[in-house]
This record gives C-alpha cells, sequence and structure tokens, in this order.
C-alpha cells in the first residue's frame, strides 16, 4: 500500500493543511510509501522560499517520471474515461490496487479509477 498524491494534497501541505499534514506524518511514521507524479510536481513547484513547505514534502515522496513509457497507458486511460486531465490520470496511473489516492479532485480521479479497473481508495481532501 502506497499513499498517493494529486497537486491539490501537494498544495494543501504546502499551506500547512493540518489533515494532510497529519496523514502525511502518519505515512511516514508508518513507512508507506508516498508517492505522485512528476506532471504533479510540474503544476505546483514555483520554487523560491514561500514553498518551503513543499520542498520537505517532496523530500519523502517518490516522484515517478512522466516518461513514454507511461505516457501511452495514460492517454489510453483518458480515452477511456472519456477525460483530457493528464496530470489527474498520471496520479492513477501510478496508483495500484490497495493505494490510497489523496485528491481535492475525488469526483475526476474517482472516475479515473473506474476507467482503470483499479481498487484504490480515494480520499478527498
Amino acid at each position: 500500500m502506497a499513499l498517493v498524491l494529486d497537486a491539490g494534497a501537494l498544495i494543501a501541505s504546502e499551506r500547512g493543511d493540518l489533515r494532510v499534514t497529519a496523514l502525511l506524518h502518519s505515512a511516514e511514521r508508518a513507512q508507506v510509501p508516498i508517492r505522485t507524479s512528476s506532471a504533479v510536481v510540474a503544476q505546483v513547484c514555483r520554487g523560491g522560499p514561500r514553498q518551503a513547505r513543499l520542498a520537505r514534502a517532496l523530500a519523502t515522496v517518490d516522484e515517478r517520471a512522466l516518461d513514454p513509457e507511461r505516457s501511452r497507458p495514460i492517454g489510453v486511460l483518458l480515452g477511456l474515461a472519456d477525460m483530457d486531465d493528464v496530470i489527474d490520470a498520471s496520479v492513477v496511473d501510478i496508483a495500484v490496487d490497495g493505494d490510497e489516492i489523496l485528491t481535492s479532485n475525488a469526483e475526476d480521479i474517482r472516475a479515473l479509477v473506474r476507467a482503470a479497473g483499479r481498487r484504490v481508495t480515494v480520499t478527498a481532501i
């Protein structure tokens, strides 16, 4: 089992959201892997001292590359779901059965999870 973060989860962490911070600390203490995609990181990372919390959070996150091996299945997933958000699909793509996706966009993530045929928990923040 892993905790998979979308952009909303990382933004909430950056803003000091207590619930998200607690979930991340709990996962770290339990040695639950935390993952996200490089597409998510590109969406939220702007650099500078204002993103110190984000930098600390990303230090513990396994960032999965959006490369040719991943981009094609993500495109297929978008076609199956009749959707077009590559970043959301990249989050679902790196999730495997038993994972939990922490998201601010639960409705779209759930639709993508269904299209992918995955058994993951989608937790709205």
